[in-house]
């Protein structure tokens, strides 16, 4: 397994539409092992595979007290959304540091396929189901700040790009 690169925020890549995943075979399965390494490492709860400048439709999460019930979401499509909806801090590992209020379906119906093929459907509530919406916001080329107002997204913007100058 390896580390791999997250994209930061505002990275044009992040914006790219990922595709179906069409082959399930040993790179897709590495590819897997090395996100939720990634994941992991990040101490984050989601990763889609956008942010690591692969543009397939592949998601990995994990938002288990323990750390050790990894999720794969392969190919995923939401199929229900709970009415009620709930406004919550989010934070995101393309933009580290940066947390602020989203509203979202408190649950959702989720159908994917893991990494050998086979669908299945997910019933997600509360963290679980926010992770699911954000991770497949990053699937579409969504990042979580654009939810927020021009000025919000220009200062982080502006701080994320200093960051990174700073950082290089």
């Amino acid at each position: 397994m390896s580390l791999l690169n997250i994209l930061c925020y505002p990275d044009p890549r992040l914006h790219k539409v990922a595709v179906p995943v069409t082959e399930f075979d040993d790179k897709l399965r590495q590819l897997v092992a090395d996100m939720l390494e990634t994941m992991y490492k990040a101490e984050g709860v989601g990763l889609a595979a956008t942010q690591v400048n692969v543009h397939q439709r592949l998601v990995v999460m994990d938002t288990s007290e323990e750390r050790n019930q990894a999720i794969v979401l392969i190919n995923p499509e939401i199929t229900w959304y709970s009415e009620e909806r709930v406004k919550g801090e989010e934070g995101c590992l393309s933009v580290p540091g940066i947390y602020d209020g989203v509203e979202r379906a408190v649950a959702v119906r989720v159908q994917a396929a893991d990494e050998h093929g086979q669908v299945r459907e997910l019933e997600a509530k509360g963290l679980m189901a926010v992770c699911v919406q954000h991770e497949l916001d990053h699937l579409m080329g969504k990042v979580f700040v654009e939810y927020l107002s021009p000025l919000k997204r220009n200062r982080i913007k502006t701080k994320m790009l200093k960051a990174q100058k700073e950082a290089a």
